[in-house]
């Protein structure tokens, strides 16, 4: 079925007044969410399950409507979201919140997406909701985010046209990680193993993984790195034929996050952005050809707010396709994506790869 009431065909530079519903608001994700989605001139609903938390996030006082709604209420999610023609779920932990998010989304035939980094949630959503997803004329996009739909874009583009890659392989570099509250709950619930694709399927990833080192470039350089596989799997297995996909994270800030005392993150500027810095690498290796596709900027929590954003603008201006679960690099050319959220967002290329991964 084709995606309904998409408006114009084409790429606009605004949401044009049309109203989006984020899920779990007052978030730290959730802000910056809202912070781009006036950016571009839509009409945030900012929606979560507390409503001192909302009233105190200052919404009210620019204009966004607020909306107290749980997970666990089907009714409240309904009256939120009617009038809206959207959904970004920035609740987490996603295992907890997707599928009610989604269900009610189904409901009042809107597009869902959400920002999650774990593989079950992700996967649970595309198996829960493709079929309901294309009777309701609408599109369902999870893992919108720096894990996840990032890799996924960065996969895709270094894969190009080819048909099918022997080996994706993506290396994540971050010269901290300060969790924030969201992120360690989540850690303690998602205990599923962690999986890969090994030998053209998805497989659990070996224990221990592996580790090794990854030449990035500056100005990271060379960092010792660890297998540690994100919601990308999920994502880049529904449409890319690869023998092998393999994600690495640097150590430094796995230290950060398994350290209790490491605080939360800290803006360093007026926009809220922390001075974090993070590098994301894709090469593909088809033969003895490499391609590469590389990303890199600041703040892996405020950088997926123009990730998420920038999808719900292409969906409703329908430059994504038919109604369905996507992953990102299924539904939208990835070049001309990551080029639209350049220089302001994130700095990007793609071509020949010179970097890769030491054995």
């Amino acid at each position: 079925m084709k995606i309904q009431a998409m408006g114009n065909r084409g790429r606009v530079p605004s949401g044009e007044g049309r109203r989006v519903a984020v899920f779990g608001a007052y978030g730290h994700t959730g802000r910056f969410v809202v912070d781009e989605l006036l950016r571009r001139n839509f009409v945030p609903v900012a929606i979560g399950r507390d409503g001192r938390r909302l009233a105190a996030a200052g919404f009210a006082e620019r204009g966004v409507a607020i909306v107290q709604a749980t997970a666990d209420d089907a009714a409240s999610l309904d009256r939120a979201f009617e009038n809206v023609v959207a959904v970004i779920n920035c609740a987490g932990p996603f295992l907890d919140t997707a599928k009610a998010v989604a269900s009610a989304a189904m409901r009042a035939r809107i597009h869902y997406l959400d920002v999650t980094a774990e593989q079950a949630s992700a996967q649970d959503t595309f198996d829960s909701f493709d079929s309901a997803s294309r009777e309701a004329g609408v599109v369902v996009l999870p893992a919108m985010g720096f894990y996840g739909g990032l890799g996924d874009l960065l996969a895709t583009a270094a894969a190009g046209d080819w048909e099918a890659v022997d080996e994706i392989r993506i290396g994540i570099a971050l010269d901290s990680w300060h969790p924030t509250q969201g992120t360690r709950v989540t850690g303690t619930r998602n205990t599923f193993r962690r999986q890969v694709i090994a030998g053209g399927q998805l497989s659990p990833l070996p224990h221990p993984p592996e580790q090794t080192s990854w030449a990035f470039a500056e100005p990271f350089g060379e960092q010792d790195v660890v297998e540690l596989p994100f919601s990308e799997v999920v994502l880049v297995e529904r449409h890319l034929r690869t023998t092998e996909l393999h994600t690495y994270l640097n150590l430094a800030p796995l230290r950060d996050l398994r350290d209790a005392s490491t605080p939360a993150p800290q803006p360093s500027d007026v926009s809220g952005r922390s001075a974090q810095r993070f590098l994301v690498h894709a090469t593909a290796r088809s033969g003895h050809q490499m391609r590469h596709a590389m990303a890199s900027g600041r703040d892996i929590y405020a950088v997926s707010a123009p990730l998420v954003c920038e999808a719900v603008q292409r969906i409703l201006d329908g430059a994504g396709g038919d109604a369905g679960a996507y992953a990102p690099g299924e539904m939208f050319e990835p070049a001309s994506f990551l080029e639209a959220l350049a220089p302001t967002h994130l700095n990007f290329e793609v071509g020949r790869s010179l970097h890769a991964l030491r054995a």
